[in-house]
């Protein structure tokens, strides 16, 4: 039996679920064309969809073409081949509720950077040009809503029939299993880590890709790369840049260690993430603004703080876990609470709750330094659309619903020694406000 998923109402959890499956897939496309095709402005899409109704928004969708198809299945043989090729250093996951402890090789770095190298390679040797993804985005995106809503029918059967371990199991509803997921760690054969890569290497590698895409489109339009796209295009390449530094971190977090493999995790980052997380630098592709020298290292020098504050906060605890409590935190030995849990197996462990440093100010302070650099790599477009700063919106309110779904996690977990974590460290997110 899956463990419960819902920390809200039943009503408003279903609502939910059936809100996100049905709307996610044609606010893709609609973000797309709006940002490519109708000028940024979300006025006047909706002035055409109110003119010509369902045949308008039928002709806006693009139908998934050959070229489409063949970038994905390229992109996606490329990463699955580095990810099982290249070495890693054996890294060893968080234990399941289960009993379970997952072993990752950690490659991303080196996939990363194998990635961008053959990406611009490619383009300055004249044999792949990116603009052809940037002109052929419409049918990308439309190939990979499909596709990925039948790879979570996939993940829903396999976990049905055939799951990688016993971290897996249905909770009686198909709606909530196909969302939520059905396994923690779903893996093909011993080696190939499903979640791996759709989070990472798909996910996220797909996001600097893009980042680049963009930038390329932009120099080949008109000559010139604007300083307002350099300051976009870098400022997400460090941010990805940081996250596969840090991957074997991210496997200890909740979408690894506590989400299951479902629509909300594996089409979100087969499809939301390289639609949505880089829709700022697809709209300053037709939207050149020119920041001037000082604003412009103002925003990227703001966005690298707040991107190191941010790995900052993941390495402190990350270290702390690593060495069991046995480091310096700020200069100091660290503040925490030994808290003990039962699995689901009814076996005795302890954990360590870090209450200092970073994690001293808030519950989930590497949240405040996340969604401003957000801000500050949309900011190059500054203010003449709303629909550019979706994505920060977006990400503020993912954010504080993950913070809800992570502290309602460790409650049940921990219990009294979580009302102890709590009373130590009473904000969420904002210190002194939330």
């Amino acid at each position: 039996m899956a463990e419960s998923k819902t920390v809200h109402s039943p009503m408003l959890t279903y609502v939910s679920m059936l809100s996100l499956l049905t709307l996610c897939p044609p606010f893709v496309i609609l973000l797309w064309y709006t940002l490519v095709h109708a000028d940024g402005s979300v006025a006047l899409t909706w002035e055409y969809l109110k003119q010509n109704g369902v045949e308008g928004f039928r002709s806006i969708w693009p139908k998934p073409s050959a070229v489409a198809w063949k970038i994905i299945a390229c992109f996606a043989a490329f990463e699955a081949i580095l990810q099982l090729a290249l070495p890693g250093q054996r890294v060893e996951g968080p234990i399941s509720p289960t009993g379970n402890q997952p072993v990752y090789k950690a490659n991303g770095l080196a996939a990363y950077a194998v990635t961008l190298i053959t990406y611009l390679s490619l383009w300055w040797l004249g044999i792949f040009n990116p603009a052809i993804v940037y002109d052929h985005l419409g049918e990308i995106f439309s190939a990979l809503i499909m596709g990925s809503f039948v790879f979570c029918i996939f993940l829903y059967i396999k976990g049905h029939l055939a799951p990688s371990s016993s971290d897996s199991g249905s909770s009686g509803n198909i709606l909530i299993d196909f969302y939520w997921g059905m396994e923690l760690y779903p893996r093909i054969g011993k080696s190939f880590d499903i979640k791996v890569f759709t989070n990472c290497r798909f996910g996220m590698m797909s996001w600097a890709v893009l980042a680049l895409t963009y930038c390329i489109k932009q120099y080949e339009v008109n000559g010139r790369v604007s300083d307002s796209m350099l300051v976009n295009t870098a400022l997400m390449v460090v941010y990805v840049s940081k996250f596969f530094l840090w991957e074997a971190g991210y496997w200890n977090t909740m979408d690894i260690a506590h989400d299951r493999a479902g629509f909300y995790i594996c089409w979100g980052c087969l499809v939301w993430v390289p639609s949505v997380y880089t829709s700022p630098g697809l709209y300053l592709v037709n939207h050149p603004v020119n920041l001037g020298t000082q604003l412009a290292l103002f925003i990227l020098v703001a966005g690298i703080l707040c991107i190191y504050v941010n790995y900052d906060c993941d390495r402190q605890r990350q270290e702390f876990r690593k060495t069991n409590g046995k480091c310096l935190i700020w200069g100091k030995a660290p503040s925490k609470i030994t808290a003990s849990y039962t699995t689901a197996n009814g076996e005795k462990k302890s954990s360590l709750l870090l209450t200092s440093g970073w994690w001293g100010l808030s519950r989930h302070f590497h949240y405040m330094p996340e969604i401003l650099a957000a801000f500050f790599w949309t900011l190059p477009a500054l203010f003449n659309h709303f629909l550019p700063y979706f994505y920060v919106v977006f990400l503020t309110i993912l954010l504080f619903d993950r913070a809800k779904r992570d502290d309602d996690r460790c409650s049940s977990k921990y219990q009294k020694y979580w009302k102890q974590y709590c009373e130590k460290v009473p904000y969420r997110i904002i210190p002194g406000i939330y």
